[in-house]
């Protein structure tokens, strides 16, 4: 049996990318994981639970919370790192690509998050980070932003709005804001074209957002807050 003491950690979109990088972040701290997404492997490793599923349907959000109590009694963290990003211009976009961005960057924040912080609401201790984006607060020309402002934007307020609803109930629940930050998405031929948009001249390292959320993990005085993690972008050009 693991021990009841060990903090348990539940990272969504967690099969590649940023959320892989978050998950093996928090075994290296010995977290217990329960890592999702559309579609993951089995882990092999006892502290690791992994379960597939659409994030934005509330019934992943329900089996995900529901076997993380089973499993490992209690949650301590959520990252809510599922997200997609679809870039048209905005009267290009179809019905489709917004309720496909919708589903995921707002409902998958959602269900899971009211879910996680029922929770942590018995213990009266908790933390909520999200991943939004950078674009929200510096739109650049020629970047196609608006379905990614209408929902990561969505999920900056409401972190500000839940850290001052749960503060006085010893939750914390805060945002990470990356740049363009190399991954899977975006292919080696273009990374000097899109490093050279941040002030900083490069592009970040998923390491650099995973490092940015252990820090919040473990800031007990901070609440509400946004981090950016872009090289810049958002303070100007």
């Amino acid at each position: 049996m693991t021990s009841t003491s060990q903090k348990v950690v539940v990272v969504t979109g967690a099969s590649q990318g940023i959320g892989h990088e978050v998950v093996m972040m928090f075994r290296r701290l010995d977290y217990r994981i329960v890592a999702t997404a559309r579609s993951i492997k089995p882990s092999d490793d006892p502290n690791v639970m992994t379960i597939a599923g659409d994030i934005g349907d509330p019934v992943t959000a329900q089996r995900v919370i529901s076997k993380t109590i089973a499993r490992f009694g209690r949650i301590d963290t959520l990252v809510n790192n599922a997200g997609i990003y679809i870039g048209k211009p905005f009267t290009e976009n179809t019905l489709e690509d917004y309720a496909a961005v919708v589903n995921v960057n707002l409902s998958g924040f959602y269900h899971i998050t009211k879910l996680a912080i029922a929770e942590m609401e018995k213990y009266s201790s908790g933390h909520v980070v999200s991943v939004t984006a950078s674009v929200i607060d510096a739109p650049r020309t020629g970047v196609y932003s608006v379905l990614a402002a209408l929902t990561k934007g969505g999920l900056n307020a409401a972190t500000k709005s839940l850290a001052i609803e749960y503060a006085r109930k010893g939750i914390r629940v805060n945002a990470v804001a990356p740049g363009i930050i190399k991954s899977p998405m975006h292919a080696p031929e273009m990374q000097q074209a899109l490093g050279g948009l941040h002030p900083l001249g490069r592009m970040g390292d998923m390491s650099d957002i995973a490092n940015a959320i252990q820090y919040l993990d473990s800031a007990s005085f901070v609440t509400g807050e946004i981090l950016h993690v872009d090289g810049g972008l958002s303070a100007g050009h």
